[in-house]
C-alpha cells in the first residue's frame, strides 16, 4: 500500500503554526478573590476583617470588646481594668475602656467634653463598632447608676438599626456591703442588653473562685464588696472572676466574628 507523503512545506507549516500558538498571548486567569468588591474604577479591593499575626505565624481575626463603666469611688473602675485583662488574654481580642459622664438634676449636658482623668467618654460609635460589650456600674438602691442608664437611654438609634443584635455582653458591679443589691443591679443592666438582642454571658460554677469567694462574685456577673469606706481592695477571687468574665465575652466574640 502506497502512503502519500505530505506536500512539500506541510511540516514546516505545522511547526510554524505551533510556534505561533505558543507565542500568542494567553488569557490570564483571574486572581481576584471571591470576597472582593470592585469600586467604580474597577480596581480590586479585598474586603476582610482586621487580623493580627502571631509570632507562630498564625493569622487570627481581631475582635475589639468595649468595656463600658461608671465609677464614683474607683472600685468599679478597678473591676473594669481587671475585665480588660481578661479580654486581652484571648488571642485576637483587644479591650476598649470607656466611661460615661456624670449627670445631675440641673443639667443634661456634660460639664467637660473630656474627663479630667481616667478613660475617655463612650460614644454611640464605640457601641456600634464593638464586637462585644461588658457593662459595669456601682449599685444605686439595687439598680444601675443614673449616668450609665442615661447613656443607655440614648441608644435608640442602635436599637432601631439592630447594631448590637447577636453580639455577646456581660455585666459587673460594686457595692459597699455584701447584701447591697449586687444581683439586682446586675439584672438591671441586663434588661436593656436583652432589648438590644445581645447574648448574655455569665460566670459558671465550674470556676473554683465562684465557689470559694468570700467577697464579690455571682453567676450573673463579676462583682466587688468595697466596704463602708470604699477602702477594701479587690480580693484575688474577685480579680479572677472579673478576668474570667472578660475572657468569656471575648472568646464568644471571636467565635461569632
Amino acid at each position: 500500500m502506497n502512503v502519500r507523503s505530505p506536500p512539500k512545506g506541510h511540516r514546516e507549516t505545522l511547526s510554524l503554526s505551533a510556534s505561533a500558538k505558543q507565542l500568542a498571548p494567553q488569557p490570564r486567569k483571574s486572581t481576584v478573590p471571591l470576597n472582593t468588591v470592585l469600586d467604580s474604577r474597577a480596581r480590586p479591593v479585598v474586603v476582610s476583617r482586621p487580623r493580627r499575626i502571631h509570632a507562630a505565624g498564625e493569622v487570627v481575626s481581631m475582635a475589639e470588646i468595649l468595656v463600658l463603666y461608671y465609677s464614683r469611688s474607683g472600685s468599679t473602675a478597678e473591676l473594669a481594668r481587671q475585665v480588660c485583662r481578661g479580654v486581652e488574654s484571648v488571642p485576637g481580642a483587644t479591650a476598649r475602656l470607656r466611661t460615661v459622664a456624670p449627670v445631675s438634676a440641673e443639667s443634661e449636658g456634660r460639664a467637660q467634653p473630656v474627663p479630667a482623668s481616667g478613660a475617655a467618654y463612650a460614644t454611640l460609635e464605640d457601641l456600634r463598632n464593638t464586637k462585644g460589650l461588658v457593662l459595669g456600674s456601682p449599685t444605686r438602691f439595687g439598680n444601675m447608676a443614673a449616668p450609665l442608664k442615661y447613656f443607655l437611654d440614648g441608644t435608640s438609634a442602635l436599637w432601631v438599626s439592630g447594631a448590637l443584635v447577636g453580639k455577646p455582653a456581660g455585666v459587673f458591679t460594686s457595692t459597699k456591703t455584701m447584701h447591697g443589691g449586687q444581683e439586682a443591679t446586675l439584672l438591671s443592666m441586663m434588661i436593656p442588653l436583652l432589648h438590644h438582642g445581645m447574648y448574655l454571658v455569665g460566670l459558671p460554677y465550674t470556676e473554683r473562685a465562684l465557689n470559694e469567694t468570700r467577697g464579690g462574685g455571682t453567676p450573673y456577673g463579676a462583682s466587688h464588696v468595697s466596704g463602708a469606706q470604699n477602702s477594701t481592695a479587690l480580693t484575688e477571687d474577685e480579680k479572677a472572676l472579673a478576668q474570667l468574665l472578660g475572657r468569656r465575652v471575648a472568646e464568644l466574640a471571636m467565635r461569632l466574628a
